[in-house]
């Protein structure tokens, strides 16, 4: 007999457990406490349809105190199946509400889908966020290079966020225009003297379109001075020009050994023939005395213009080419 009692009781403690999962009979009673109208047989239907009761309850629970009686278990219902955030929405409607920013539900709900946090971007609204830069460099007409650091002070724009750029594309902006400012300033020095006319050019470009944000403002933090541009492209340019002068007086060189290579073997080759007709003379000779065409006299009157020629060329000598003669022991 006890042992039928505690069967029972179990399975009277699960009936009420698998009744009170499907039939959430304690959230119907505080949303009929907070005033908002709903019934057992909807939050019934919503464990049928895999929607979590309490994320719905309280949602609209908070919409109903912060006076958003335009938002249904519907529409909210309708989020949730879609993917998106119920309790983020509520929460950024309630804030723009009290901060008296326009905004919508089905606006709401578009950014929220979007893959943006629509709560912190009403909390941006309200408090605009500040974002540094990185360092910029650029370089003035001078030569002199300079490095910039801004302070962008944006505003989440509600209108732009769905389909927006974001911060990404507003820092590329915000550093292309200090690059654009200070390349065409005449001389460092006017930088460095008034770094607001960097901010004015760049506000006054409208960076912010297209994104997501509205620029308030654009504050220079910091402005250093970096190297020489122009003088070191000039180097590098005079480097250039040298190595490419080096190249050429080297070029014209191998040329010049070259043609004074070919210059000596066309001389080489030019005594060697000297040399040959020279040793074909002494057989021209022998071979006139035999025919009697030269006679001994003729022979000796070479000679005497032989050893004339000779002296007439060691008188005309410089002293110095002359050789020393030789004296007697």
């Amino acid at each position: 007999m006890t042992v039928f009692i505690i069967v029972g009781v179990v399975v009277i403690i699960l009936l009420l457990a698998v009744f009170f999962h499907f039939v959430p009979f304690f959230l119907w009673i505080s949303a009929k406490a907070s005033g908002v109208n709903i019934s057992l047989i909807q939050l019934f239907m919503m464990r049928i349809r895999h929607v979590p009761p309490s994320t719905i309850v309280n949602a609209m629970i908070e919409a109903h105190k912060a006076g958003l009686n335009n938002i249904t278990r519907d529409d909210l219902e309708a989020h949730y199946l879609a993917g998106g955030h119920v309790v983020r929405v509520v929460h950024a409607l309630v804030s723009a509400a009290k901060a008296n920013i326009e905004l919508s539900f089905r606006t709401a709900t578009g950014i929220d889908l979007a893959g943006r946090d629509v709560f912190e971007a009403v909390q941006m609204s309200v408090n605009p966020k500040v974002i540094d830069t990185p360092v910029v460099s650029s370089v003035a007409k001078d030569g002199i290079q300079l490095l910039a650091k801004a302070r962008v002070t944006v505003r989440a724009n509600i209108r732009q966020l769905v389909g927006g750029a974001g911060e990404e594309t507003v820092l590329a902006r915000v550093g292309e225009g200090i690059v654009s400012s200070i390349g065409s300033s005449e001389t460092h020095k006017m930088v460095l003297e008034n770094p607001d006319s960097i901010s004015k050019l760049v506000l006054s470009k409208g960076l912010d379109a297209g994104t997501a944000f509205e620029i308030l403002s654009i504050d220079i933090a910091d402005v250093d001075v970096g190297k020489n541009i122009g003088a070191k492209l000039q180097m590098d340019q005079a480097e250039a020009d040298k190595n490419i002068a080096q190249a050429r007086a080297e070029e014209r060189r191998a040329m010049a050994i070259a043609l004074e290579q070919e210059m000596k073997a066309k001389a080489q080759e030019a005594r060697a023939k000297v040399i040959e007709a020279e040793a074909e003379v002494p057989l021209a000779m022998a071979e006139a005395f035999r025919s009697g065409n030269l006679g001994v006299m003729d022979y000796y009157r070479m000679k005497n213009i032989e050893a004339d020629t000779q002296m007439r060329e060691t008188i005309g000598r410089p002293a110095q080419q002359q050789k020393p003669e030789k004296k007697d022991k």
